[in-house]
């Protein structure tokens, strides 16, 4: 028999109103020990909750009654919805755990069981995790909207297409006399499905949404990097000198600007030194401008490095003259120019975010999607329907690793392992 498990699903205490749920076969039997009697399924009542063996009085709730399997975890379930003191929580808690069958949730449990109960599939999992550690906007929208679903219900329509896809050539393998080869019409139904996926994949993806955009700030040594990072971030964040190669190892500065998550990266000034240590620094600052999203630059504008998203900053403004065409003119020191660099900032990394509201995937989902894209192109260039077949059979099989009805095991305890203990 599966366990019955409970947790503080809220915040720790204290608060004013603390939730602590219960789920598994004898959860109903636990409320019932504690409050009396139950309300009727989906509905709230006030109770007093008493020691189930001293019979003392612990708190006065309101309480709530869940039917499985409509539930969120798919299973008998209760809430207690108490008075957020410590010594009433942890009296419940200490309460719950003297009945017998009664365990303390591992961390995601809740979660994990409603997954294993068919309430929701992997990618929506994957969507209350990243809800729950959403630190912006942006961040809370796109977790949303894969929380509630966006991404299986497209998922479900290509299935769907691949379900009928696969239909048609097996019943062209079971019933065609002579070994005719593929049919063009399912073959180019194969490429129109392929060259979907294709377009989804080469949609922004979650990784900078989640992470942040990665914004490096890089440059010559003393052209005012860490002036400019200790201007936006509001604070000294990095130290700044009239000593050239001051910065040795790069500093990362997390922020939401505009209600979008970037990670902005001081790094150390690139040139040639005979300074093991400060060469080791400028080695790591070139291989942080390769991979950066965005890089602001703050030598010469002639020679700028290679980026797709590059601006160019005329820095120390109040002392340096006039900017270059194309240069922004900022001063770290007088706040010239910082609003301005700021918007083009979020210009960029907005251009590399997933539309509000779109859904993005993430890299394990985009995996899946891939593979499935890579099949359906292969099926569509066959000329032997069985081999067509064949492909649409592992089409399928990694969209259900895409929803989690097969092969992701491996996955599963990292993900429900990233949830608090009460969710």
């Amino acid at each position: 028999m599966t366990d019955t498990i409970f947790a503080l699903s809220s915040g720790r205490p204290p608060a004013a109103i603390s939730v602590i749920r219960v789920s598994g076969p004898r959860a109903h039997a636990a409320g019932v020990a504690l409050a009396g009697s139950l309300p009727e399924a989906r509905t709230a009542a006030v109770r007093e909750l008493r020691h189930p063996n001293t019979g003392d009085l612990l708190d006065e709730a309101l309480l709530l009654r869940f039917d499985a399997p409509a539930s969120s975890t798919g299973e008998d379930s209760v809430e207690f919805q108490c008075h957020g003191g410590r010594a009433v929580v942890d009296a419940l808690l200490a309460a719950l755990g003297e009945i017998d069958g009664l365990r303390l949730a591992q961390p995601g449990e809740f979660t994990r069981r409603a997954f294993e109960n068919g309430r929701i599939d992997l990618t929506e999992a994957e969507g209350l995790a990243d809800l729950v550690e959403a630190e912006t906007q942006s961040q809370r929208k796109a977790a949303l909207a894969m929380a509630e679903g966006g991404l299986k219900r497209q998922i479900a329509e290509w299935q769907e297409r691949l379900l009928t896809l696969s239909a048609i050539a097996e019943q062209g393998i079971d019933y065609d006399e002579e070994d005719s080869g593929a049919d063009p019409g399912l073959t180019q139904d194969c490429a129109a499905l392929a060259n979907e996926l294709d377009a989804w994949l080469a949609l922004p993806r979650a990784e900078p949404l989640k992470h942040g955009v990665r914004i490096v700030i890089a440059g010559p040594p003393n052209a005012g990097k860490s002036s400019l990072i200790n201007a936006i971030a509001g604070q000294e964040r990095a130290i700044v000198t009239d000593v050239p190669g001051t910065t040795r190892d790069h500093i990362e500065v997390p922020l939401a600007l505009d209600g979008l998550p970037i990670l902005l990266t001081d790094t150390a000034g690139l040139r040639d030194s005979h300074d093991k240590v400060e060469a080791i620094g400028v080695k790591r600052a070139e291989g942080l401008i390769e991979v950066a999203d965005v890089v602001v630059w703050l030598g010469e504008p002639s020679n700028p490095p290679s980026s797709k998203h590059l601006i160019l900053v005329h820095a120390k403004a109040d002392v340096a003259g006039p900017a270059p065409e194309d240069s922004l003119a900022v001063s770290a020191m007088t706040g010239e120019g910082l609003k301005m660099l700021l918007e083009r900032i979020a210009t960029e990394a907005r251009s590399l975010l997933p539309a509000e509201d779109a859904i993005a995937l993430n890299r394990r989902q985009a995996e899946c999607v891939a593979e499935a894209s890579a099949l359906l192109h292969d099926a569509s260039r066959s000329q032997e329907l069985i081999l067509v077949a064949e492909d649409l059979r592992a089409a399928r099989a990694a969209f259900d690793r895409l929803t989690g009805r097969a092969g992701v095991e491996d996955v599963l305890d990292a993900l429900f392992g990233r949830f608090c203990l009460g969710k």
